[in-house]
């Protein structure tokens, strides 16, 4: 018998100044069953920092056709493609093909830089990618936010983000954006 995904629901209050953003979501977030805490909430910060009443969170687990996140237009077209973790060569290229910009959120210490290195080294990547590398101690103590129902209030200023509970914060020095090119 398959597992079944948990579901999380997040109430997020975010004040994102540079883009002067103030809006609460209400989310529903399903956590596949390999999915792992720090996962989860590295999609929850890539959902904040992109935050749109157009932005939903995807399949993309499990499924080559969607991402973690996108938004797309009226017309059906994908304006922006958001990638959680290390997606292999062949799913990134067929991403920059279908969507205006794609965006990858990798996270995991010295795994994420090995592949990192992999990525620079293929002087075909497109121009509409961008890559983050979150720094680990960060995207570990965002961990240890999870809840099955959850109240966050998330601050953006200067490529600074806090997050918190209520109880807890973890601030998060975003690093500058890197696009795989030589």
């Amino acid at each position: 018998m398959a597992l079944k995904s948990t579901i999380f629901k997040a109430d997020l209050q975010i004040s994102d100044l540079g883009r002067n953003y103030y809006h609460d979501h209400s989310l529903t977030i399903a956590r596949h069953p390999s999915e792992n805490d720090e996962r989860l909430m590295v999609r929850v910060l890539a959902f904040a920092l992109h935050a749109d009443e157009a932005l939903v969170f995807a399949n993309g687990m499990g499924t080559d056709d969607e991402p973690a996140l996108w938004q797309k237009d009226l017309t059906g077209s994908i304006e922006l493609w958001i990638e959680v973790g290390q997606p292999d060569e062949k799913r990134v290229r067929r991403a920059c093909g279908r969507a205006r910009q794609v965006i990858i959120y990798s996270y995991g210490g010295h795994g994420a830089d090995v592949w990192l290195d992999r990525m620079n080294s293929d002087r075909d990547r497109a121009r509409n990618l961008t890559v983050v590398s979150l720094p680990g101690s960060s995207t570990k103590a965002l961990a240890a936010l999870v809840q099955r129902s959850m109240r966050l209030q998330i601050t953006i200023q200067d490529g600074q983000v806090w997050m918190g509970d209520g109880k807890e914060t973890v601030h998060i020095e975003m690093p500058a954006a890197t696009v795989p090119r030589d």
